[in-house]
This record gives structure tokens, C-alpha cells and sequence, in this order.
């Protein structure tokens, strides 16, 4: 068989590049695009995005998502945008005396933020793209237009005063197996013999917190913006609650607040929990079922936000600073969680003092009283 010789890449056909370029995964057909100009050419061809954001993210192989993507820039961009996590390192810079400062300091409208900026934004304008994988095989794309909740709409609405959360999903155990997200020892579980047996080693817990990855793209059709909000890894979780049966494993990022909290920041947390169906005692084999994916977000002491200023803070991460360093996402997580501890504990020390000096308050008040007596 002979090979013929090929003096330049340029005298290699534009279709042979098309072929090779689209079996490359993102970051690979990016560092491709910059070998050479006939790379670089073909790497701007919308079907190669579109190929690779159907592989990353399979919801958005739906139609109505398609449309979405491409009126807001083409899948290049689409991918450019929600690749990279969101990253804030100001977390660090945050000084105690911001986190102090509660909103009953504010007046209604510093605490609730421009009123003409908010009446711009409207829950119908956001779009949820959801993608769950199992050890790298995607097991659920869901996708919903709005917040998911009834009469949102109106900035005068009870929306923008009550815990803002999104539930994309919600199954209780009556409900029928129609769309029910399952996992088996098929799809990599290891086998439980029991419940009492998982509590000892937690087998079944590791490979779910290690094998689990979730991406929570947030879409804004009115500004045509869009970031994803997931941390693909588990940030931490919790097993057996609140039954032993149920594990939620925990997701998220830090987003700014910068002039809509006065703690400056807020924890995008993004939950995910499973329930135990079955074991090996039950003879069917171990199977867990996902009966809850939701989002929300919390302030540095906990609160949950309301529908206002969570969909201004929503705005202002489609923009924000973003990274395709995952090591860098998870310090700025951890960073969030060890400032926010470090508060909590500050505010325990602060009320122990106060409770303290209420008590010698006290008891000065009682001695000097039958001193006058006496």
C-alpha cells in the first residue's frame, strides 16, 4: 500500500479537517482552532459546536432549545459561556463587618434593589437546562421555560417576597414510574445486601457522591446571556436524611450580590436526592430513584433569598467571572463555606457575650434592689 506524500496541511482536503475536527471533544477542537488557519476556518462551523454541545449537554438536542441556542449567538458561543463553572475569589476580600450589617439596616430600597431594574426582568425570561450523567453516561436532560411557579409574573406579585426555589423535580412514592430516574447495579451500583449493612460501610453512598455529575445551565432569552450554575462535582451531602433510605448530595456555586445583599454574596445550592427502592434481601437487585432536583439560594447567614433579589442576582452571574479550572471552582466553594463558618461561629461567641452580660445585668439589678431594701 503506498502513501502519498503530502508537502502541507493546506493541500489536504477542507472535508478530511471537517471529519477529523468533529471527533473532538470541546477543549480539544478549541486548542485545534489555533495550529493553523484552515483549522481555524472549519473550527467556526456551527454544526462542530452543535456536535459538541449535544455531547456535553444531551437537552440540548431538543428542538425548542436549538432555536433558543442559535438566537442567541450559535452553539460556539452557547458552549464558550456554560463550559467554564463560575468562579468568585472576592469571597476572601469580604471583611466580617459586611456580613454584619442585616438587612434591617436598609431602607426598603436599598434592601430590595432598583425597582425600574427589576420591573426589566421577569421569571418567564429565564430557562432552566438540566443535564444529570452517571460515571460519564447521561441518565436525565430536563429543561423548563420560567420558574416553575404559577403566577410569577408581576413584580408586584407575592413571587418577590416569598423563599425563591425552583423544583424541577419532585416524585413521591405514590406516584407512577412514568419519567422516574432510576439507577441499578447495571448502571454501576454496587450491590447492598441491606440498609443496616449500607450504614456500616456506606458503599452505596461513595459511588453515587463520586460517580454523579450535574450541569444547571441558566439561560436569560431576554439578554440573550447564559452560564451554568453546577458545580459538575458534589460539593458535600448528607446520608441517610431524613429517612435512612434518602441521600442528598449537594452542588452549587457562590454568585455575587454585590449592591442587591449586604453580604455581598450567595450560595447557589443545587440539590439532588435519592431514595433507596430496593436491596439484594428484596430479591430484585439494588436500585436507587432520584426524588428531587431543586435550586435555591442562600445568603452568608443561611436565609433564603426572595423571588426579587434572587432573579437580580440571577442576572448579574450570567456576566460574571468564569474559569475552565475545576480545582479553582472548589476553592472558591470551600473559601465560601470556611468564611460562612467562621461567621456563624463569630455570631455564637458574640451572643454567648450578650447573654453573659445580661446575666451579670441581672444579678447587679437584683443585689442593688435589696441593697436599697435592706
Amino acid at each position: 500500500m503506498s502513501v502519498v506524500p503530502v508537502d502541507s496541511i493546506p493541500s489536504l482536503n477542507s472535508d478530511l479537517f471537517y471529519d477529523i475536527l468533529r471527533r473532538l471533544d470541546g477543549p480539544t477542537l478549541a486548542s485545534a482552532a489555533c495550529t493553523c488557519a484552515a483549522f481555524c476556518s472549519i473550527s467556526k462551523e456551527e454544526s462542530l459546536w452543535e456536535n459538541v454541545c449535544s455531547s456535553v449537554w444531551p437537552a440540548t438536542n431538543r428542538e425548542d432549545i436549538k432555536s433558543l441556542i442559535s438566537s442567541m449567538g450559535g452553539f460556539r458561543k452557547f458552549y464558550a459561556d456554560c463550559f467554564p463553572l463560575i468562579v468568585n475569589k472576592e469571597v476572601a476580600d469580604y471583611q466580617e463587618k459586611n456580613f454584619l450589617e442585616y438587612p434591617d439596616d436598609w431602607t426598603e430600597a436599598e434592601y430590595y434593589g432598583d425597582m425600574n431594574e427589576f420591573e426589566s426582568l421577569s421569571p418567564s425570561d429565564f430557562v432552566s437546562i438540566v443535564d444529570i450523567r452517571f460515571k460519564d453516561k447521561a441518565i436525565c436532560s430536563k429543561v423548563q421555560w420560567g420558574v416553575g411557579v404559577p403566577n410569577a409574573n408581576g413584580y408586584d406579585g407575592w413571587f418577590y417576597n416569598c423563599p425563591f426555589r425552583i423544583d424541577l423535580l419532585t416524585y413521591r412514592d405514590d406516584d407512577n414510574n412514568d419519567g422516574v430516574v432510576t439507577l441499578s447495579v447495571s448502571d454501576g451500583l454496587p450491590p447492598i445486601t441491606s440498609m443496616e449493612r449500607e450504614r456500616k460501610d456506606g458503599k452505596l453512598w461513595q459511588e453515587l457522591f463520586d460517580g454523579l455529575q450535574l450541569s444547571w445551565i441558566m439561560v436569560n432569552r431576554k439578554m440573550k446571556q447564559a452560564a451554568n450554575l453546577a458545580s459538575w462535582r458534589p460539593l458535600g451531602g448528607q446520608r441517610h436524611w431524613p429517612t435512612d433510605n434518602d441521600f442528598v448530595i449537594r452542588f452549587g456555586s457562590v454568585l455575587p450580590a454585590t449592591d442587591i445583599l449586604p453580604s455581598q454574596v450567595v450560595e447557589c445550592i443545587l440539590i439532588m436526592k435519592f431514595r433507596v427502592v430496593n436491596t439484594e434481601e428484596d430479591g430484585v437487585g439494588t436500585k436507587v430513584k432520584l426524588t428531587e432536583l431543586s435550586m435555591q439560594l442562600e445568603d452568608m447567614e443561611g436565609a433564603h433569598v426572595n423571588g426579587r433579589n434572587s432573579l437580580l442576582i440571577l442576572k448579574e452571574a450570567l456576566s460574571c467571572r468564569r474559569s475552565k479550572n475545576y480545582s479553582e471552582v472548589l476553592e472558591s466553594c470551600h473559601m465560601y463555606s470556611k468564611v460562612q463558618s467562621e461567621l456563624k461561629e463569630e455570631k455564637m461567641r458574640n451572643e454567648s457575650r450578650l447573654d453573659r452580660l445580661c446575666i451579670l445585668s441581672g444579678i447587679a439589678a437584683f443585689m442593688t434592689f435589696w441593697y436599697c431594701v435592706l
